[in-house]
């Protein structure tokens, strides 16, 4: 199975842009995406428009137009589909799509999920914290129940101090605050689950999946690495190979995040 998640920071500028076609070279056999910014209908459309129309869909749309968004596209017909995590109030805000699907190895859980950005010291904060809770809880019975599963998406999160260029300046900042980096410790400490490119691709600086449209940071690869692939032991260990899809210059960029592949061997 080869799995590939990108922030497309919209589908239709994605794909205006070239990314669904890059997406479709890639040979994937599930693609989940995150900010797809549309409805049923206009993200149906824009897949068809580029080679993508026949792919089994399950989206959680925002009920605020424009904002966020997450899909699971699937060659294969889902065992079933799921939008629902932790208080009712997330569940309108298109963060979290799951599915079930077959494979050779037994159903795979794949799940598409969108981090809020946060702000140090704000409610938004206490909103990214609050779901990552959420996060927290399905993961732990995940676990518990010893299946192949695998968050994947942008987690609005650099781990370690290899995870980001400038980790001096960004201390005291969302997104690689002390708080935010212990959620992660958690979730690997325990041996359940597994970062999974950082697994394969061994020790830092980087890969980067996010580099700022402003100035040189894409050139100079002052970037952070927010987008991940989190496999459950038993998937993780039937990964054999992750990539990251930088574009080869600025011009040729389809969206401020690379998108991040595994291939897992369920034959």
């Amino acid at each position: 199975m080869r799995l590939i998640t990108a922030n497309v920071n919209g589908i239709r500028a994605a794909h205006k842009r070239g990314g669904l076609g890059w997406l479709a070279a890639q040979e994937p056999d599930v693609i989940t995406l995150q900010e797809v910014r549309a409805s049923d209908d206009e993200l149906r459309k824009t897949l068809a428009d580029g080679g993508l129309g026949d792919w089994h869909v399950a989206h959680a749309a925002s009920s605020a137009k424009g904002r966020a968004g997450v899909a699971v596209l699937a060659r294969e017909e889902p065992l079933r589909v799921g939008t629902v995590v932790g208080s009712e109030d997330f569940h309108a805000q298109g963060r979290w799509v799951e599915v079930d699907l077959a494979s050779p190895a037994g159903p795979v859980t794949v799940v598409s999920t969108y981090v809020h950005t946060g702000e140090a010291g704000t409610d938004r904060q206490i909103e990214k914290y609050r779901f990552l809770d959420a996060i927290t809880e399905r993961l732990d019975a995940h676990a518990q129940s010893g299946q192949l599963a695998v968050i994947t998406g942008d987690l609005n999160v650099a781990h370690h101090e290899h995870d980001l260029k400038n980790w001096k300046g960004n201390l005291k900042k969302s997104g690689f605050l002390a708080e935010e980096r212990a959620y992660f410790d958690r979730w690997f400490d325990g041996g359940e689950w597994v970062d999974v490119t950082r697994s394969l691709h061994g020790p830092g600086p980087g890969p980067y999946t996010w580099w700022s449209w402003r100035g040189q940071a894409f050139d100079n690869d002052s970037g952070w690495r927010i987008d991940y692939q989190l496999a459950s032991r038993p998937l993780a260990e039937r990964a054999t190979a992750s990539s990251i899809g930088r574009a080869p210059s600025y011009a040729e960029r389809w969206s401020d995040h690379a998108a991040v592949t595994v291939d897992y061997d369920l034959g």
